[in-house]
């Protein structure tokens, strides 16, 4: 997948506000919102605004004022869930990317995903 943005994916589109959304936590440059499908009791996806496909794209291309705010989202979100080590029992990030990261849609997002144990993240081939 290359670093040219789709600005027709669904997280564009939520971004426009052509799609709802359930907002966990909006900022100046990051969104958070509840995953339609999801795989944990906990489990909010966290996107910047800015037209980023992946998390190297955006850590290579992104302002420092973006990446700070993103950065701080993150750990926002983990507080207001309760998944932080000092609120619950934890929590896994995950940021899919390309082809064989099995990523869905061609826009940075980190899984937050927490509220149980999650077992093993990768099972063997």
């Amino acid at each position: 997948m290359p670093y040219t943005y789709d600005d027709q994916n669904i997280f564009a589109k939520i971004l426009r506000g052509e799609i709802p959304n359930k907002t966990v936590l909006e900022t100046e440059h990051s969104l958070a919102f509840h995953d339609i499908g999801p795989q944990a009791p906990v489990h909010v996806l966290v996107i910047p605004k800015g037209p980023y496909v992946s998390y190297d794209h955006f850590a290579r291309e992104a302002s420092d004022a973006e990446i700070l705010d993103f950065t701080r989202a993150v750990g926002k979100v983990c507080e207001m869930t309760g998944v932080t080590l000092d609120e619950g029992q934890g929590f896994r990030a995950i940021s899919n990317a390309g082809a064989h990261g099995v990523q869905e849609v061609p826009h940075l997002h980190i899984h937050i995903l927490g509220g149980r144990r999650l077992g093993k993240m990768l099972q063997p081939e």
